[in-house]
């Protein structure tokens, strides 16, 4: 059994608790709107609702699943009380017609990279790749043909070795992306993006990306699927449509 803080209540965050408590974990999530605010989804998914700060305290895995531009609204001193080896797990995806225009990130600086200066901690990327229908439904056992494979990016091996093993559990092959540097490679307007891969097609399209044209498919991709019928469940189709002849 792992210990598990969780910020973030979206789709991402929610789902992982779920599927993490239903595994055993001990699950605690937060949100920007405080423990109240999630006590039935909670109670729902047999987790424990607590705030920012105490998500924190005494967990092995700190998953952080919010919006880019609220990283710099977390507290300050946020990691103050938490273990020394603890591994930050950065899900976020930069979004401008979301987010607004973060400097940073328009000038190129991979994402989960600007994460990890704002919170003065080593931080993985990963989950970001994977929509919230194929995160809940679509996990396998180990050794299963063509199971989905989760690109994570970070310095720390050690870390990357237990996340692996955590996504795992999950149903779905964890690949090491390589360095927080390289972690652009995952981000949105890469082939990996929410496209379901095998892990050797992963491994292959994660070599292929271009980051140059990272920006525009992002935003052609999330024009595509704003504009299809059902998003949820059109926008895998739509985003391997864009890299069909990779």
């Amino acid at each position: 059994m792992k210990r598990i803080g969780i910020i973030g209540a979206g789709q991402i965050g929610s789902t992982l608790a779920k599927k993490m408590s239903a595994l055993g974990h001990r699950v605690k999530i937060a949100n920007s709107r405080g423990a109240e605010s999630l006590s039935a989804l909670a109670q729902e998914i047999g987790v424990e609702a607590v705030d920012f700060r105490d998500a924190v305290v005494d967990v092995e895995f700190l998953i952080i699943s919010i919006p880019q531009k609220s990283i710099e609204s977390l507290p300050p001193d946020l990691m103050a009380n938490c273990r020394e080896n603890l591994v930050v797990v950065d899900t976020g995806n930069y979004y401008p017609l979301r987010d607004g225009k973060i400097s940073e990130l328009e000038d190129g600086i991979p994402e989960s990279q600007w994460v990890s200066g704002l919170l003065r901690r080593p931080v993985l990327k990963a989950f970001n790749s994977i929509g919230v229908s194929s995160l809940a439904d679509l996990g396998t056992e180990a050794g299963t043909p063509n199971r989905i494979a989760l690109p994570i990016s970070g310095d720390d091996s050690d870390s990357k070795s237990e996340l692996i093993e955590l996504i795992c559990t999950l149903g779905f092959d964890g690949v090491d992306a390589g360095t927080l540097s390289e972690s652009w490679r995952q981000q949105p307007g890469s082939p990996v993006y929410c496209t379901d891969h095998n892990r050797e097609d992963l491994i292959r399209l994660l070599q292929k990306t271009d980051k140059a044209t990272l920006p525009e498919l992002r935003d052609k991709g999330l024009h595509l699927v704003m504009q299809a019928k059902e998003p949820m469940k059109e926008a895998r189709d739509i985003l391997r449509a864009l890299y069909i002849n990779l």
